[in-house]
């Protein structure tokens, strides 16, 4: 079933570039600091970065990239008025994001087992920081899909919801930009 009412544009609601452009540089600075505090203290974080498990790092990269590729292909049929393909695309992008999670869950707690807290260092401080920050967009994101398997699953979307959905996917694929930069910069910068 089509869209009720054409929404103008497909780009998201306007607020959204705000609030990515707040974002963005919110998590700038953190990396200007961190890369202020590591030349400061390179050996510390070099060892700190040492005992991360790179290959968890890794798979959570593929993941939400493989998540990012459902929501486009969720996003692409919302604009041909596919629903039944949208709510599909967008369980296996929410799945993905799930599983992000739980892998992310199960690194926080083989980092504490082993006394690696955010008091450890200033690499495991920013390690918590910047990895929650970006674990806390990840849950409003999975929420935000949960909310449009939902309304798309009725079949019908005006809209109006539907730039909102455009929003939602702009916001996903944030997220996904911000752990390619969180990726290499604590899990593999030399």
């Amino acid at each position: 079933m089509p869209i009720k009412e054409k929404p103008d544009g497909m780009f998201g609601e306007e607020l959204i570039w705000l609030f990515i452009l707040g974002d963005m540089a919110t998590f700038s600075m953190f990396f200007w600091i961190y890369g202020y505090a590591r030349v400061d203290e390179l050996e510390i974080f070099r060892a700190s970065q040492a005992s991360l498990n790179v290959h968890f790092g890794s798979i959570n990269t593929l993941i939400l990239l493989a998540s990012s590729w459902f929501v486009v292909l969720g996003t692409k049929a919302a604009r041909l008025g596919q629903f039944g393909s949208v709510k599909r695309y967008l369980i296996n992008a929410c799945l993905l994001g799930c599983l992000f999670a739980v892998l992310k869950v199960i690194e926080y707690r083989d980092k504490t087992v082993q006394g690696l807290t955010f008091e450890s260092d200033n690499f495991f401080m920013f390690y918590y920081l910047l990895t929650g920050l970006h674990f806390a967009h990840v849950i409003t994101g999975i929420g935000l899909l949960i909310y449009f398997i939902l309304l798309f699953g009725k079949g019908s979307v005006t809209g109006a919801q539907h730039k909102i959905f455009e929003s939602t996917a702009i916001f996903w694929h944030m997220v996904d930009l911000l752990w390619i930069i969180i990726f290499p910069l604590l899990y593999l910068l030399p």
